[in-house]
C-alpha cells in the first residue's frame, strides 16, 4: 500500500479541465482547500442506505491519501441540480433514488456531465436478480455479476448511444490507482482464504462494469460495497459481514443435479459472458450453482469477526481506489 506524494497536485490539473473547474478552484484559492464529493438521496434522506457509509469512506481517503477530501458530500435530489458542475465526481447508492424514470432535463444534464469530464458511481448498481428488489435483500449482501441493473443499462444507452457497459478486466487501473492486491490474506481463517484470494477478489479487483466516453471510464456500476465503509463515533464498524463461498466434493455434482429447490432457479452473467444458474432455497438464499462449465457447487456461508473485519478492510480499499482513480483519470 503505498502513497503517491504527487497526486495532490495531479488532482488539482484534473479538476482543471474539468467544466467550472478553474472558476471552482479559484473561489477557494488555496490548495489545501477541500474536493467535495455530490451524492444524490432522492426523498427521505433518514431512510437512505447506509447513512454513515460515504463519509467513512472519505475520511478514509483523507487518512490513508494525499488528497484533501471533504467528508461531507453535498447531497442534492436531483440530478439536474447545477452544483453538480462545480464538482467532478457524483455517488449515488442505486436505492437512493426511488426510481431511474429521469425527466429529460436531467437526461440533458447528466449527458452535458459526462461529456465535460465528470464520473458517476452508482453503488450497487449490479445486483444479481437472486437477491430481489427489497433494499435489505439486495443490499445485505453482494454477488458476483457482470452485467448491470436493466434499468440503468436502459437509460445510459439513451444519454450516451455510442457506448454500453463492458465488465473491467481484472488489470484495470482503477484496481491499483493506490492500494494494490488484497490485504494480508493470512488475516483469514483457512477456511475461506483460497477462494478470496484466487476466486472472490483475485489480486484485490471486484466486479465492476463501465461505461467508457472519450477512452476514460465515465460511469462506474458495482455491487453493492458501502456496507464496509460505515463507522460508529468511536471507530467500530457499524456491520457485520460475512461471506459466501463456492465448496466443491466428490459426486457433489451428481447428488446436486437431481436435488430439489424449494425456489426458482436465476441465470447470472459470468465474467466470460456465460452464464451459472444459481438454486435458492428460502426466500432466495442461494444454495448452489450449476457452472457454465457443467460443474455444480455448493455454497456455504461463514461468519466470524476475522472475516467481517478483513471484508470491511478490503470495501474501504476498493473504495478508496475508485476516489483516487477518478480524481487522477
Amino acid at each position: 500500500m503505498k502513497s503517491r506524494s504527487w497526486l495532490l497536485h495531479l488532482l488539482i490539473f484534473c479538476l482543471s479541465i474539468f467544466e467550472f473547474g478553474v472558476a471552482a478552484l479559484a473561489e477557494n484559492s488555496s490548495d489545501e482547500a477541500p474536493v467535495r464529493i455530490v451524492q444524490l438521496i432522492q426523498g427521505n434522506q433518514f431512510k437512505r442506505m447506509y447513512p454513515d457509509a460515504l463519509t467513512g469512506l472519505l475520511e478514509s481517503v483523507s487518512a490513508q491519501t494525499t488528497l484533501n477530501v471533504d467528508p461531507d458530500p453535498l447531497v442534492i435530489e436531483s440530478f439536474d441540480d447545477p452544483s453538480i458542475f462545480k464538482h467532478p465526481f457524483i455517488y449515488i447508492n442505486y436505492s437512493d433514488r426511488q426510481d431511474w424514470q429521469l425527466t429529460e432535463s436531467e437526461k440533458q444534464a447528466l449527458k452535458r456531465y459526462i461529456e465535460r469530464g465528470g464520473f458517476i458511481f452508482i453503488d450497487a448498481g449490479i445486483s444479481a436478480s437472486f437477491l430481489g428488489t427489497q433494499n435489505a435483500r439486495s443490499q445485505g449482501q453482494s454477488f458476483a455479476e457482470w452485467r448491470v441493473r436493466p434499468d440503468l443499462a436502459e437509460l445510459f444507452k439513451e444519454i450516451v448511444p455510442e457506448t454500453s457497459f463492458r465488465p473491467l478486466p481484472r488489470s484495470h487501473g482503477l484496481f491499483r490507482s493506490f492500494h494494490v492486491g488484497l490485504p494480508d490474506s493470512s488475516l483469514l481463517p483457512d477456511t475461506v482464504r483460497e477462494f478470496v484470494v484466487n476466486e472472490k477478489w483475485p489480486q484485490g479487483s471486484y466486479s465492476s462494469m463501465g461505461l467508457d466516453v472519450d477512452g476514460r471510464l465515465a460511469v462506474l456500476a458495482m455491487p453493492v460495497i458501502a456496507m464496509g465503509w460505515g463507522r460508529t463515533e468511536v471507530g467500530k464498524w457499524t456491520r457485520s459481514i460475512g461471506f459466501r463461498i463456492r465448496e466443491s466434493a466428490e459426486g457433489l455434482s451428481d447428488r446436486l443435479s437431481e436435488a430439489y429447490a424449494s425456489g426458482e432457479p436465476f441465470e447470472v452473467t459470468r465474467e466470460d459472458g456465460r452464464t451459472d444458474i444459481i438454486y435458492t432455497q428460502n426466500q432466495a438464499m442461494a444454495s448452489w450453482v450449476q457452472e457454465a462449465g457443467g460443474d455444480w457447487r455448493v455454497f456455504q456461508y461463514h461468519y466470524s469477526q476475522e472475516i467481517s473485519d478483513y471484508a470491511h478492510i478490503f470495501y474501504t480499499q476498493l473504495g478508496v481506489n475508485i476516489v483516487v482513480y477518478a480524481f487522477t483519470h
